[in-house]
């Protein structure tokens, strides 16, 4: 039996139907058919470069270097703490690089023709690590979990246009529209399929209970997490590897050490300046997931005077130099950007992407003519070399045309709460999301952008029109890509969020390690992955 690639309508009139393939044959090539796999500086996949394949083997322990801790009360949210979700966790679909969905724990799915509900068939055979078997409950759970406003979860808005479940039976279910929405499996790659009975424990680190392939054996705060093989997971002779362990190890320079001594073997997590050094390293690869939606920006608090004035705004746009940034402070990987959307995204224009350059002149003409020739304001950013990196080349191009900031160094996760409650000060630097998959979630789903409730606290009824029919509209065709222009246009005119570089995840991995992947919500897949030597 073969599989029909499936994908999602691109008009919400339009019946889209897959029927795909089971079995242990077809489980086999998942891994490698619905993940993004990195690619070296030479085109080779990562781990692969200038070495001849090497058959998977199993066994070993991967230890992994991050340079902060696992949130458990951010679990339902991505962040830069969200790397381990589908190693314990599984979600309904992912996407291949042509934003196509593959089967996971869902394996075929049915569009009404008025695109106001698909059915799911949901995998068989499927048991969470306490041995409770996957059913179509679980992912009613799930989606009213993300429904829940006391979880940080960003694609509550599409979670919230499932209005109604109908089960036929344990491994089928009907999920009803409110209205139709083109990112529907956006949700379903974002969405971690977590134990409904044990949820309560999970957000607070006391047991993670998924179906993944990888069970928590422990979870040591400031210290990391220790997994081992799930016996019974759904992927026949899979995973390969023993275990994984993730290592908190917040200074670059150790961190840097653990890479090239072998201590560690995998990390996201080295500074831009430092991957030189990497490069050199005869035992290392440098690898890039150059379809990913990573991007350094920086915040404005429109509410903060004079902040709440779009030309002042627009001066901090003109003023920072994107390319010393991306040249100096994330060595060279990326992508200098005034928009949030990477190349591979239907929305990229070159026009919006040069829309703002280097112009302190310019800049300075702004200021003076909204009355301002100095103006004194906080930069909050996280407390990591790479992020304190980017604030400081900031910090120097603003100073430059008479704004001067004061920096404010804060640990990741009250950051991301106050990114996620809007108490951001008048101005953050940090890094977003979300522009990889369909470009309305951008623009409903993303804290800095959300149209209804934004980090910045930036409202327009003209925006939010705009987005809501860009997200309940066709995901291809003109109207589409009208559509998406003008949220472009909106994002650069009013410069609430301030892009400044696209980059995809950077992994250093040592050689010895094959078959890494990240989903397009950079959750880490290890389903495949295998060390040699």
């Amino acid at each position: 039996m073969t599989e029909t690639r499936p994908t999602a309508p691109t008009d919400p009139t339009r019946r889209t139907a897959l029927r795909a393939a089971g079995g242990g044959a077809l489980l086999l090539g998942l891994g490698l058919t619905g993940c993004r796999s990195a690619v070296s500086e030479t085109g080779a996949p990562a781990g692969e470069a200038g070495k001849a394949s090497a058959e998977p083997r199993r066994g070993g322990t991967l230890s992994i270097a991050v340079n902060a801790d696992f949130t458990p009360s951010l679990l339902f949210a991505q962040s830069a703490q969200s790397l381990q979700q589908r190693l314990i966790y599984n979600t309904l679909t992912r996407y291949d690089d042509r934003l196509e969905p593959q089967p996971e724990l869902a394996t075929s799915w049915e569009y009404a023709k008025d695109g106001r509900s698909v059915t799911l068939a949901l995998r068989t055979g499927v048991t969470f690590h306490d041995g409770r078997p996957f059913t179509a409950d679980d992912v009613i759970f799930a989606v009213k979990n993300l429904q829940n406003p006391l979880r940080a979860a960003q694609l509550r808005a599409t979670a919230a246009a499932v209005t109604g479940f109908e089960k036929r039976g344990d491994h089928e279910l009907v999920l009803k529209l409110a209205h139709p929405v083109n990112n529907l499996f956006d949700l379903f790659e974002f969405m971690i399929i977590s134990d409904r009975n044990s949820v309560e424990d999970a957000v607070t680190g006391k047991k993670l209970n998924g179906t993944g392939p990888f069970r928590l054996t422990r979870w040591s705060p400031g210290s990391g997490l220790t997994l081992s093989r799930n016996e019974t997971y759904w992927q026949p002779g899979r995973p390969y590897l023993d275990g994984v362990e993730i290592r908190v190890v917040p200074q670059a320079d150790a961190l840097l050490s653990s890479l090239r001594t072998g201590q560690t073997q995998l990390s996201f997590s080295v500074p831009g300046k430092n991957l030189a050094v990497v490069a050199a390293a005869p035992d290392l690869a440098i690898s890039q997931y150059s379809t990913g939606g990573g991007a350094v920006y920086l915040g404005v608090n429109t509410t903060v005077a004079p902040l709440d004035d779009k030309a002042v705004r627009q001066a901090l746009a003109w003023a920072v130099d994107r390319e010393r940034i991306l040249k100096q402070v994330l060595g060279g990987y990326g992508l200098a950007s005034a928009t949030p959307w990477p190349t591979s995204s239907p929305a990229f224009t070159e026009a919006g992407r040069t829309h703002y350059t280097h112009n302190p002149g310019k800049a300075r003409e702004l200021l003076k003519s909204a009355g301002h020739t100095r103006l004194d304001l906080p930069l909050l950013h996280i407390n990591l070399p790479g992020d304190t990196a980017v604030a400081e080349a900031i910090q120097y191009d603003l100073r430059q045309i008479g704004v001067h900031v004061t920096l404010q160094p804060t640990d990741s996760a009250a950051a991301q709460k106050k990114l996620i409650s809007q108490s951001m000060p008048g101005l953050w630097t940090m890094s977003h999301g979300f522009a990889q998959v369909q470009p309305s979630t951008l623009a409903v789903s993303a804290y800095p952008f959300n149209e209804a409730k934004n980090t910045s606290r930036f409202r327009s009824a003209a925006y939010s029109k705009v987005v809501r029919e860009a997200w309940t509209g066709p995901a291809a065709g003109a109207r589409a890509n009208a559509l998406r222009e003008k949220i472009t246009d909106t994002l650069l005119d009013e410069a609430f969020i301030i892009d400044l570089a696209i980059r995809g995840s950077v992994q250093v991995s040592a050689k010895k390690l094959h078959g890494v992947t990240l989903n397009k919500f950079s959750y880490l897949n290890l389903d495949n992955a295998y060390l040699v030597g």
